[in-house]
C-alpha cells in the first residue's frame, strides 16, 4: 500500500468532518452579521455533503471524457504540478486536488500534426490529450472573503448605477446621483442583498411612476452570493483552441440543460490582465438544487505563463481587497506588468500556430490534388466550423484582400507536387486562413510579427493585420 493511501471510509470520514467545521463557519457569519440569511443558506447548499458533489464533478468528467488515459495523481498548487504518485480512485476525496490526463475523442485537429524526425520517426506536435486539473472545494474562508469583499462590492456598484441609470431616465440627474449615492452609502453599512426593498424605502414617494422598472431592473442584479460559483472547479489544458472550443460546444450540447454560463475570453484583450482563457459554469445539482461548478478551458502555453504570475496576483488581490490610494495604485501596477508578460505567452502560442501551418501547408497541397473529382478529403471539417469565432465581417474582409494577393501573386505555391489553378491555390490560402483565425490570440503590439522569411511566416502576419485593424477600429 503506498504511504499515501488511506484505510477504507477515511476519505469519507475526514470530507464528513470538513463539512461539519464548514457549517460552524457559516453559522458564525450569519450571527456575526457578515452575511444575511439568504447568504448563509446558499453557502450551506454548496459545503454540505462534499462527498457526494465531487461524486457529482466526476460523474461529469467520465461523461465527458471517460476513462483515464494516464494514472490519477496528485497535484500540488505550491509547484503546480504533479506529486509523482499515483492514488486510487478511492482515496480521491474534496479537499486535495488531483491531476489526470484524458483523451479528447471529438478533437478536430487529431493526427493533422506531427514532424517526422530522423529514421522515419513520427513525433506529434498537436496532441488530442487533455490534462485536467480538478481543484480541492475552495476554503469556506476564502469564500466568505469573496462574498463579502469583492463580490459585494461589485454587487454594490451595480445597484447603485443601475437606481441612477433608471431614475435620470425620468429626471434629473443631480436627483439620480443623489440618491445612488444614498443607497451606496446605506448598502455598504451592512451586508444587504434585497436591494429592491431598500432602495424603494429611500427614494420614498414622489417616484412611484418609476418603482416598477426600477425593481425589475434590481431584481436582474446578481446577489454577491451567486456571484460564487468556484466551490468546485476543473481546468482542462489544450494544445489549441479549437480543441478547448470543441470540448466547450460539446458539453454545450451534450447537458444545454446544465449550462450556466459560457464566457469565451482567448480574443479577448479588454482584461486588464491580458488574461485569455474560455470558461464554463456547469450546473451539477440534483432535485432542483444550483449547485454551480466552474470548468476553465485554457491551453498549455498560456497556463505556463500563467504560474508564474501567481505570487504578483496575491499581491494585487490583497491590494484591492484593502481600499487604501497606495494600495489602487500598486494593483494598477500589477495589473499593467501582469498585461505585458502575458502577452508573452500569447506570443509564444502564436509562434506555434505559425509552425503548425508551416506544417500543414505540403499536406493541403497534396490532399487537393488526390481529392480532384472524389469530392472526399482528409481535411473536410478541419478546422472544425465553430460557433465562438470573429464577426463573419472580419473573414469576408480578410478572404476579399486574400484573393486580391493571389491573384496579384503575392501569394502563390512554389513548391507544389503538380501544377496548381488559381482556384486551387485560393483553396489553400483559403483554408489557412481560416485556420489562423480559430487558432491564433490576437495581440496588442502592432509593431510585433512572426519571422516572415516563410509562406507561413507571411500569411500569418497579413491575417493577423486585418485582425487588429478590426480591433483597432471596433475600439473607436
Amino acid at each position: 500500500m503506498s504511504s499515501l493511501s488511506y484505510s477504507e471510509g477515511y476519505a469519507a470520514d475526514l470530507t464528513a468532518e470538513h463539512d461539519r467545521k464548514n457549517q460552524q463557519a457559516i453559522e458564525e457569519a450569519r450571527q456575526s452579521g457578515r452575511i444575511n440569511d439568504e447568504a448563509a443558506a446558499y453557502l450551506s447548499e454548496l459545503y454540505s455533503d462534499s462527498m457526494r458533489w465531487f461524486r457529482e464533478v466526476f460523474y461529469f468528467l467520465g461523461k465527458c471524457f471517460g476513462a483515464p488515459k494516464a494514472p490519477v495523481m496528485r497535484y500540488d498548487y505550491a509547484t503546480d504540478s504533479a506529486i509523482d504518485e499515483p492514488i486510487k480512485v478511492s482515496d480521491i476525496n474534496p479537499l486535495s486536488p488531483y491531476i489526470v490526463h484524458h483523451r479528447l475523442d471529438a478533437d478536430p485537429m487529431r493526427n493533422q500534426f506531427f514532424t517526422s524526425g530522423a529514421g522515419h520517426k513520427i513525433d506529434l506536435a498537436v496532441s488530442s490529450i487533455v490534462t485536467v486539473i480538478v481543484g480541492a472545494q475552495k476554503s469556506i474562508d476564502r469564500a466568505l472573503d469573496k462574498v463579502t469583499g469583492k463580490y459585494y462590492a461589485a454587487y454594490v456598484d451595480e445597484v447603485a448605477n443601475t437606481v441612477y441609470r433608471v431614475i435620470s431616465s425620468h429626471e434629473r440627474e443631480a436627483s439620480a446621483r443623489a440618491v445612488a449615492d444614498k443607497i451606496r452609502a446605506k448598502l455598504n453599512e451592512k451586508y444587504i442583498s434585497t436591494p429592491s426593498e431598500t432602495v424603494l424605502s429611500i427614494i420614498g414617494s414622489g417616484h412611484e411612476k418609476i418603482a416598477v422598472e426600477l425593481v425589475r431592473a434590481l431584481d436582474k442584479v446578481p446577489r454577491p452570493r451567486m456571484r460564487l460559483q468556484d466551490v468546485w472547479r476543473v481546468k482542462c489544458l489544450f494544445d489549441l483552441i479549437p480543441q478547448a472550443r470543441t470540448f466547450i460546444e460539446r458539453v454545450c450540447d451534450m447537458m444545454p440543460d446544465r449550462i450556466l454560463s459560457v464566457r469565451d475570453n482567448f480574443y479577448d484583450m479588454k482584461n486588464p490582465r491580458n488574461y485569455r482563457d474560455a470558461k464554463l459554469i456547469i450546473d451539477i445539482g440534483t432535485n432542483g438544487r444550483i449547485v454551480p461548478m466552474e470548468i476553465i478551458c485554457q491551453v498549455r502555453t498560456f497556463f505556463e505563463f500563467e504560474r508564474k504570475t501567481h505570487g504578483h496576483y496575491e499581491i494585487s488581490r490583497k491590494s484591492e481587497n484593502t481600499k487604501t490610494r497606495k494600495n489602487a495604485v500598486t494593483s494598477a501596477n500589477i495589473e499593467r506588468k501582469l498585461a505585458d508578460f502575458m502577452e508573452c505567452g500569447v506570443k509564444e502560442y502564436n509562434l506555434m500556430i505559425c509552425q503548425c501551418l508551416e506544417d500543414l501547408f505540403d499536406r493541403v497541397g497534396w490532399n487537393i490534388l488526390y481529392s480532384q473529382g472524389t469530392d472526399v478529403s482528409m481535411f473536410d471539417g478541419f478546422p472544425k466550423p465553430c460557433k465562438l469565432y470573429y464577426p463573419s465581417r472580419i473573414l469576408d474582409i480578410i478572404v476579399d484582400k486574400l484573393d486580391n494577393a493571389i491573384e496579384n501573386e503575392v501569394f502563390c505555391i512554389k513548391n507544389a507536387p503538380a501544377k496548381l489553378t488559381q482556384a486551387q491555390e485560393s483553396e489553400i490560402f483559403h483554408f489557412m486562413a481560416r485556420f489562423i483565425l480559430v487558432s491564433a490570440m490576437p495581440y496588442f503590439q502592432h509593431d510585433w510579427t512572426v519571422p516572415s522569411d516563410t509562406m507561413a511566416g507571411k500569411l500569418f502576419n497579413f491575417v493577423m493585420t486585418e485582425v487588429q485593424r478590426y480591433y483597432k477600429k471596433s475600439s473607436k
